[in-house]
């Protein structure tokens, strides 16, 4: 059942529950298409001062060997020199520097660092609501979205097309589905 706690009642410390969250990305593929896909592994916290919005924080970080497109070649090749090197960066992180908020929605700003490249970001957020579940603990829900130019974190492999333009855009859209557990 959700229920509709106040933002002072949602203050405290909670834990990203990856199994019931998403960590997800677009990219347009030869132009006309979009590939989807998925980071499997990952954990976070979040740490909500209702009172104080401004006051809360974010921290994400995501196995980058855990990227899913639902095909195993081109998940082969994400993970290499041409994208992510994951010989070298096993991790994406981010770190929130600021939260603003406009009714239920939020603007979190922060580091986002791929291939050991910083740089700062702002994603979108609606707060989806809160529930207890079956074993007594609240849950909060986000949703969000951010895009990113691949080439800013040195992401920079491409082929061009017979008919013009390039296989694979540059501007990448992040996506999350948040399900955040309150510590106890």
């Amino acid at each position: 059942m959700t229920s509709t706690l106040s933002l002072s009642e949602l203050t405290g410390d909670y834990a990203i529950d990856a199994a019931h969250s998403r960590v997800g990305f677009v990219a347009r593929h030869a132009m006309v298409t979009k590939v989807r896909g998925a980071f499997n592994e990952f954990d976070g916290r979040i740490k909500v001062d209702g009172d104080n919005p401004a006051n809360s924080s974010v921290v994400v970080t995501i196995k980058a060997d855990s990227i899913d497109t639902r095909n195993a070649q081109r998940d082969e090749h994400l993970r290499g020199s041409d994208f992510l090197e994951l010989e070298k960066f096993p991790q994406i992180q981010f770190v929130s520097t600021s939260v603003a908020q406009d009714g239920e929605d939020f603007a979190l700003t922060g580091d986002l660092t791929i291939k050991d490249v910083t740089r700062p970001v702002t994603i979108d957020f609606t707060f989806e609501g809160t529930a207890k579940d079956p074993f007594g603990n609240v849950r909060a829900g986000f949703e969000g979205s951010t895009t990113i130019s691949r080439k800013d974190f040195g992401i920079t492999w491409n082929a061009a097309l017979e008919t013009g333009g390039v296989l694979v855009s540059d501007k990448i859209v992040l996506e999350f589905e948040v399900s955040a557990v309150r510590a106890a």
